[in-house]
């Protein structure tokens, strides 16, 4: 038998409306992966109230920590470090899952990790496959539209970035303008498959060489569109409007991708956040890559959106490495990756 000692991080995290926590083994294995949505709270404001979201974390806490803990048949004893997404996200939101860790880490005297939320989606691929470096996360979320360059384990580059809306922010003001229920990134998806891209819309492609992001213009003329066809009495197929403005997103998204792979020649591409749920996003990326040598990794949908899982993954990297924080961490809702 071997004398290994296994590595048990206990994670959590809080960035926006998921309450998450997760017992992850040697950074590759889910003993536990319990998260509380709050997207019923949500709805009927159509989008995340900061303030609802903190109180709802404060709630639903103890009991889903509980209950990671009893899911993955361990004691606080048996954890070797705490994780937790230290930023970016909603200001209050980190705050709960902070003072949580730093709470356990003192009353049970174990090494805290604070993980950037980021680096958590990236390596949320890990709990499906060994990563390979170098490599090139796209990551698509509601708040974030990022290309990350990867060199060695744990060290990010961010070589493009949204300029103004990420995605996933588009996606939810076009459903908006559909009139389509939040989260708008799920219904445009679904109603994508039932239209065809008929209309012309806009791609930002910014300068030559850029890896930068922008899709403010396209929400705009979405936007646009619905109210001059309205002030001209006619209808515009909701199905044709979603599909033309997803074919504009992906065709941007995957095109940069395809490019910064073959410049940077990574070993393997992942796709991270949220967005990363999206079929024709998925299916686009999977055709595009297939007569490419970069490896193509895309997780499952539960692990796409906020877990805690993936913050154990990335804390895990981050704890072997020798990253250490102290009580006086704090929730920081602008928190670079690096």
């Amino acid at each position: 038998m071997s004398d290994k000692h296994d590595e048990i991080i206990l994670a959590i995290e809080t960035s926006c409306d998921e309450t998450a926590v997760a017992v992850v083994k040697n950074g590759r294995e889910v003993l536990s992966n319990v998260v509380a949505s709050q997207i019923e709270s949500h709805k009927r404001f159509g989008g995340v109230v900061p303030e609802i979201a903190s109180r709802h974390h404060v709630e639903q806490m103890t009991l889903i920590l509980e209950e990671a803990l009893k899911e993955a048949s361990i004691t606080m004893d048996e954890v070797d470090a705490i994780a937790v997404t230290e930023g970016p996200g909603l200001v209050g939101a980190l705050l709960v899952g902070v003072n949580t860790a730093k709470a356990l880490a003192f009353a049970h005297q174990k090494p805290l990790v604070g993980v950037h939320h980021i680096a958590g989606h990236i390596y949320a691929n890990q709990l499906i496959k060994e990563l390979e470096y170098p490599l090139l996360a796209l990551v698509v979320s509601g708040g974030h539209t990022e290309l990350v360059l990867m060199e060695a384990e744990g060290e990010y580059q961010v070589i493009g970035e949204t300029r103004d809306d990420a995605a996933g922010e588009a996606y939810d003001k076009v459903a908006r303008t559909l009139k389509l229920p939040y989260p708008g990134g799920p219904h445009i998806d679904k109603l994508a498959q039932e239209g065809s891209p008929t209309i012309d819309l806009p791609r930002a492609w910014l300068e030559p060489g850029s890896y930068d992001f922008s899709f403010s213009g396209l929400k705009s003329a979405v936007i646009n569109t619905v109210h001059n066809a309205a002030q001209r009495g006619e209808t515009i197929e909701p199905e044709d409007l979603a599909a033309s403005f997803q074919a504009s997103v992906i065709d941007v998204l995957v095109e940069k991708t395809v490019r910064a792979a073959k410049e940077h020649n990574v070993k393997q591409v992942v796709l991270a956040g949220g967005v990363a749920a999206n079929k024709g996003l998925r299916k686009e990326l999977e055709e595009r890559f297939k007569d490419l040598s970069a490896d193509l990794l895309i997780p499952p949908l539960q692990l796409c959106t906020d877990n805690a899982a993936m913050i154990g993954a990335a804390g895990s990297i981050a704890y072997r490495k020798g990253k250490r924080s102290d009580l006086k961490l704090n929730a920081n809702p602008g928190l670079i990756l690096q």
